[in-house]
């Protein structure tokens, strides 16, 4: 028999995604995995127990598969679910094996929970971005998905049709749109726009991507401030300090408005998301403009971003969406299944699961191991000193 895997239905308030979908177990295939699941789990996402039967899951109860499972699949483990996580901690036994999301460099007191409970962490948004993790990039689908629907939020609450249209009553002019961080998210963004006829532009603080925003038919904006700095090892955007900030502020207030749309998606891993858009900016817009801010389940980009809410000043609408790709919950699910099937797999080794921590990929995201916080940040970020290596 080979390593027993479980996956449970996700108990945070909202979510309405799964860890692993029916198409995404042949992954699985020459592992050996012995697949359980709770029923009823992908229903929310649109898979039926039936579709996972079919590919021989066997149902259980939720005690069962978190009693049971050598392994556990989530999307939102305990860091990343403050609600209701901790039930699930209550279940898991000392050298289980848990992977998904769990914001390991800010849910500190849920990493000493997991080490306390001799449980093995692996977090899927710790994922290094080198070339034979891509396919495991968990983040980067998400933030696709994430970047597609602010693009049609916005455009479902724009008072005005985003391409332009010749009419016997006229033409409509197209919406300008403009999309600030090219990361992940702001491509799909500024690729979305784009598809329903806006006139789209970008900007970001790593000048390097010019050519890939150029490439979507958008313009790039270029302000005259030093960025050369603004990327980190592994491509994720960087912290600058605050009088890169506020140059940054003084100089995108010219162009904020003449935009009818801003999308913004800068964040920085572990860090609060930066504000690049001031209340005052936003005086300076015309009414029925809006921005969407991606970023506001790390604080928004935008000084008046309000987590969850929709804020609404001097005719301005400011939407502070959260949790975007459970709102296109099978894609969301069908893309994060691929990514971490495929971790799953690059883990098992002869039919059992092998935590090589001189591997890359392991040693990046194995947050807590034989009761202990292993990874080097969230130690230091804890306060506890750097582990021993023998």
């Amino acid at each position: 028999m080979g390593i027993k895997v479980g996956i449970v239905s996700e108990s945070s308030p909202g979510e309405r995604r799964v860890a692993m979908v029916p198409g995404a177990i042949s992954v699985l295939g020459k592992t050996g995995a012995e697949l359980i699941m709770e029923a009823g789990a992908g229903l929310k996402a649109g898979f039926p127990d039936s579709e996972y039967t079919a590919k021989g899951v066997r149902l259980a109860s939720r005690q069962e598969v978190l009693g049971t499972a050598e392994v556990i699949l989530q999307v939102r483990s305990p860091g990343a679910n403050p609600e209701t996580g901790g039930s699930d901690l209550a279940m898991f036994r000392r050298g289980q094996t848990v992977i998904g999301f769990g914001e390991p460099l800010t849910a500190i007191d849920a990493a000493r929970h997991l080490a306390e409970r001799g449980v093995s962490f692996l977090a899927m948004e710790l994922m290094p971005r080198i070339t034979r993790a891509q396919s495991m990039d968990a983040l980067s689908s998400m933030a696709t998905i994430a970047g597609y629907k602010a693009v049609l939020m916005a455009a479902d609450s724009l008072p005005r049709m985003f391409p332009m249209l010749m009419t016997a009553a006229g033409t409509v002019a197209p919406a300008r749109v403009l999309v600030i961080g090219a990361g992940v998210a702001g491509l799909q963004a500024i690729a979305t726009a784009r598809r329903l006829g806006a006139v789209v532009s970008g900007y970001d603080i790593r000048s390097v991507v010019k050519e890939q925003v150029e490439s979507l038919g958008a313009r790039f904006v270029v302000l005259e401030i030093e960025s050369a700095a603004a990327e980190e090892k592994g491509g994720y955007a960087k912290a600058m300090g605050e009088d890169f900030y506020r140059r940054q502020r003084e100089l995108m207030a010219g162009v904020l408005a003449e935009q009818q749309v801003v999308i913004t998606t800068a964040a920085v891993p572990g860090k609060k998301a930066p504000i690049l858009i001031t209340g005052e900016m936003v005086s300076h817009m015309a009414p029925g403009s809006m921005i969407v801010d991606i970023a506001a389940e790390r604080g928004g980009n935008c000084e008046l971003t309000r987590p969850g809410e929709v804020v609404e000043v001097a005719g301005v609408r400011v939407l502070g969406p959260l949790n975007l790709p459970s709102t296109i919950p099978y894609h969301a699910s069908q893309m994060y299944a691929k990514n971490i099937a495929t971790f799953l797999k690059y883990l098992i080794k002869d039919g059992r699961l092998w935590l090589d921590r001189e591997d890359e990929i392991v040693r990046e995201t194995l947050v807590t191991h034989a009761g202990e916080v292993v990874h080097p940040r969230v130690r230091e970020l804890m306060g506890l000193p750097t582990l021993q290596t023998v």
